[in-house]
């Protein structure tokens, strides 16, 4: 494990490698404690680097077997060999052949970076620096060769063996029980993309015909077994494919396209060049064990890593600052798949939802960074909610921007003129400034600082000229006093009485008016009657907006915006002024309740039966995080849980007879055959919602209910829902329901890693005993990283009053699972570390203990670099 301190990494140091490897050639004899690598190399000095530097290879953990020159083995003195480094002191000034020998562990390798097993069946992660772990390389996301990878292994023990790219060879190794497989990769690509996969794995397959009438074998490998589970992954790549090619005219480029699912993995996936390796839990799925939540993320990631093939693979990223280009892009682009596929209002509002609880926090704390990063130190560490979301939100403003006929050419010129190419963040926007002519580098300072910018808006009407005037300013906390304005786009509209107002501007083209200084106004005219602003409709921009607008005021866009999101968005706000009053002054009153409750009855009334997926959206209060984001300094969790609960128990109140009835009119007709689709799954969506604030007016009867749908459930989604109601009812009933349910999926970890995290939500003083009793069942290992993840993870991310107890207990929870985890896998210790970020907003005495074991962990030997760079931001300023 790398503990020494690193050297920080800088965008403006950036140069080209002194040398170039144009082909891999890659022998890999499988075995499970000695797997032996033999690298060929065929290199050249860069004509853009140091003329007769020397070469420089970069390893982590390994040990050097043999090594050759041009077929001759090399003395001694010509090279020094580390385990993090082989250095060629005087190599060629032409092109050479170098060959390495190394061998590796790949059981003992729980880092899952490199060459791993997991479960038995070998497999590869290689992104961002993991190629080094299997040979001596330029392990640089600039440096693109063509691969030829022979993988040899016991057939028993490993039957299929994948590579990147197309199938070359098979055959037996004479005289032994092993055989081969010969991939070839066309398509020049970075180490980090790099893959092999050998095991004993079941198939599903299907053939797909490019729009170039290319021909594809579609393959989904996973565990001997579940093969059924695997069909709806394989249909989402065939959709995605299909998609891509009608709206971004992008068709697939080799004869195979394979998805592996293993079960140890600290992503959710990667998108290896023709070989997707994917965390099992964004694979498998049937309804009998998989939610309708996964059967979205399926189709989601499925796509993301698919669409990755131009985004990322065709056209990668010059170096690791570029990584938003790549992600930000792809995040982008598979969210406008899912909105295609579902309901787009409800898809957007999901993405808000996720840019606010995740990125918004980071933004505002101390692990803050810009979406391009100008500095790191690991970075294992910025595959961050700022890179990927917020990465995404720039994409759709330029979108907004410039219109959709110009982004779709600006796209195809973009692909067009770095195919092939490492690309920057310049590459991409210049496609765009050339085929609109617009001067983009006022936009691109959406990549160059932190913080979220804050819009303060108000309005004057004047109903003698009958004129009304927006006036609008911008501001970037924390971003430095030099920081210059944003480009913004704020898409809006005019709300009247009884609905939209015809309002014309000349500054507003499209219903978008781009702010681009740090204050600017409009006026309209011809305005009979007072309006209301529909501001940043769609969430046109990742911002903040402070407008003072009363809840009646807010509630008359809930009854009349055609906007979906600021529909939703209005009642958010309604919710959130009654959250935040009644937090910040401990009161039980709770100014506004009755008419927030009155307004959603209503709602419902017309919205509920029509679009239940939405209405679903309307019964979600703001989350615990999102209040404490908005108050944004000495935070008591304890309050915000009080004051959430409270208004809770009040819509509950005045809706749950409604509810009840809605319920019922929402149910699946009996024998009904089961659908992942949409409408079927917003139907289950209200129904479950619905059942969980029945429950809070009423617990007897929610309990009474949740045991029912448990014991008829058709779908792992109604059987979930069921006991997470239930599971925040304390009781007997509680407790026989969860034992009931491991003892019923006592042999499938994913539906198990469901039971986990459902009992660390539980906001009760109990709950840190419960996680020591469930960190000592059968059902969770320490060495996966999604049973991690579902019970630690969650309790810190999803449980802010335990994590954030007043005894530190939460905090000492986790500092200790991530000083146990970073022995054996530094990433996913670093990624539960992150949930501190936001300790220095929280009130004196939790603060003062979250810092205490910051620095327990921070001042403890033998650190990975991972949290030894989060820890270490975390403390830092």
């Amino acid at each position: 494990m790398r503990t020494e301190t690193p050297p920080t990494i800088r965008l403006q140091d950036y140069r080209p490698s002194d040398h170039l490897i144009d082909r891999v050639d890659l022998d890999i004899r499988l075995d499970p404690h000695a797997s032996r690598i033999t690298a060929v190399l065929a290199l050249r000095p860069n004509p853009a680097g140091t003329p007769g530097a020397q070469l420089v290879l970069d390893g982590d953990e390994l040990g050097l077997v043999g090594l050759a020159l041009d077929g001759k083995a090399l003395p001694a003195e010509a090279y020094a060999a580390t385990p993090a480094g082989l250095t060629l002191h005087a190599p060629p000034q032409g092109p050479f052949t170098l060959t390495v020998e190394t061998v590796v562990d790949p059981t003992a390798n729980t880092k899952l970076m490199g060459l791993y097993r997991s479960s038995g069946v070998y497999c590869t992660q290689c992104e961002a620096d993991g190629f080094r772990r299997i040979t001596y390389f330029l392990d640089r996301p600039d440096i693109l060769s063509v691969y030829t990878t022979r993988i040899e292994a016991a057939r028993e023990e490993a039957p299929v063996l994948l590579g990147n790219g197309n199938p070359v060879e098979t055959g037996d190794v004479p005289g032994t029980d092993r055989h081969y497989a010969i991939w070839q990769d066309p398509h020049p690509k970075p180490a980090y993309l790099f893959a092999i996969v050998g095991g004993r794995l079941g198939h599903v397959g299907r053939s797909f015909v490019t729009s170039e009438g290319r021909e594809v074998a579609l393959g989904v490998y996973v565990e001997p077994g579940k093969e059924a589970r695997a069909d709806y992954a394989l249909d989402a790549v065939a959709r995605s494919m299909t998609w891509d090619e009608e709206v971004f005219g992008r068709a697939y480029d080799l004869d195979v396209f394979n998805v592996v699912a293993v079960s140890d993995f600290n992503m959710g996936a990667m998108e290896n060049k023709g070989l997707n390796i994917f965390n099992d839990k964004y694979v498998l799925a049937s309804p009998e064990t998989a939610t309708d939540a996964d059967y979205a993320n399926i189709e989601a990631i499925i796509a993301h890593e698919y669409f990755h093939n131009w985004s990322g693979n065709r056209v990668t990223c010059r170096d690791w600052f570029q990584l938003c280009l790549k992600e930000g892009l792809t995040v982008f682009r598979d969210q406008e798949f899912s909105s295609d596929m579902r309901s787009r209002a409800v898809h957007r509002i999901g993405e808000v939802r996720t840019l606010r609880a995740r990125q918004f926090p980071e933004d505002a704390g101390p692990l803050a960074h810009p979406v391009r990063p100008k500095h790191y130190a690991e970075i294992n560490n910025f595959y961050t909610a700022t890179v990927y979301e917020k990465g995404a939100e720039i994409v759709r403003m330029l979108k907004t921007l410039i219109g959709e006929a110009a982004f779709r050419n600006g796209m195809d010129r973009y692909f067009s003129e770095n195919d092939g190419t490492a690309a920057t963040v310049e590459d991409f926007l210049a496609a765009f400034a050339t085929e609109t002519g617009r001067d983009l580098a006022h936009f691109a300072q959406w990549y160059e600082r932190p913080s979220t910018p804050r819009i303060a808006v108000s309005g004057h009407y004047d109903a003698t000229a009958k004129t009304y005037r927006l006036d609008f300013r911008q501001t970037r906390p924390g971003a430095g006093a030099d920081a210059p304005p944003l480009v913004i786009p704020v898409a809006l509209g005019l709300i009247g009485p009884d609905g939209p107002l015809t309002a014309t501007n000349a500054r507003v083209r499209d219903g978008v008016f781009v702010l681009e200084s740090a204050e600017d106004s409009l006026t309209f005219e011809n305005i009979a009657a007072q309006p209301l602003p529909s501001l940043f409709r769609d969430f046109s921009a990742p911002v903040r907006v402070e407008m003072a607008l009363s809840d009646a005021e807010q509630l008359t866009l809930l009854r009349h915006d055609t906007d979906a999101f600021n529909r939703w968005e209005s009642a958010q706000r309604v919710a959130l002024r009654i959250l935040i009053e009644a937090a910040r002054s401990g009161s039980e009153t709770l100014d506004g309740s009755e008419g927030l409750a009155a307004a959603l009855a209503a709602f419902l009334d017309g919205e509920a039966l029509r679009d239940p997926a939405f209405a679903a959206l309307m019964l979600a209060l703001p989350s615990e995080g999102e209040v404490a984001s908005e108050i944004g300094a000495n935070i008591d969790p304890d309050a915000i849980f009080s004051a959430r609960r409270r208004l809770r128990q009040a819509l509950a109140a005045r809706l749950r007879d409604q509810l009840a009835v809605l319920r019922e009119q929402l149910a699946d007709p009996a024998g009904a055959a089961f659908s992942p689709a949409a409408a079927a799954a917003g139907r289950r969506a209200f129904r479950n919602a619905a059942l969980d604030l029945i429950a809070v007016a009423d617990p007897e009867r929610g309990a009474a209910l949740a045991r029912e749908q448990i014991a008829t459930a058709a779908t792992m989604t109604d059987r979930l829902a069921g006991l997470a109601t239930l599971a925040q009812i304390p009781g007997e009933a509680r407790e026989a329901e969860l034992a009931a349910f491991a003892e019923l999926y006592a042999d499938e970890p994913l539906i198990l890693d469901k039971w986990l995290a459902i009992q660390a939500a539980i906001a009760e003083d109990d709950t840190i005993a419960r996680i020591g009793r469930l960190q000592r069942h059968p059902a969770f290992s320490m060495t996966n990283p999604n049973r991690v993840r579902s019970l630690v993870g969650v309790f810190s991310l999803a449980n802010p009053t335990q994590f954030n107890r007043v005894d530190g207990a939460g905090y000492a929870l986790v500092a200790d699972t991530v000083l146990a985890l970073d022995k054996r896998n530094p990433q996913i210790a670093a990624r539960l570390l992150t949930a501190f970020g936001s300790w220095r907003q929280l009130e004196p005495v939790r603060r003062a203990a979250a810092e205490a074991a910051l620095r327990g962990i921070a001042s403890a030997g033998g650190l990975s670099r991972d949290v030894a760079d989060i820890a270490g931001r975390s403390l830092a300023g």
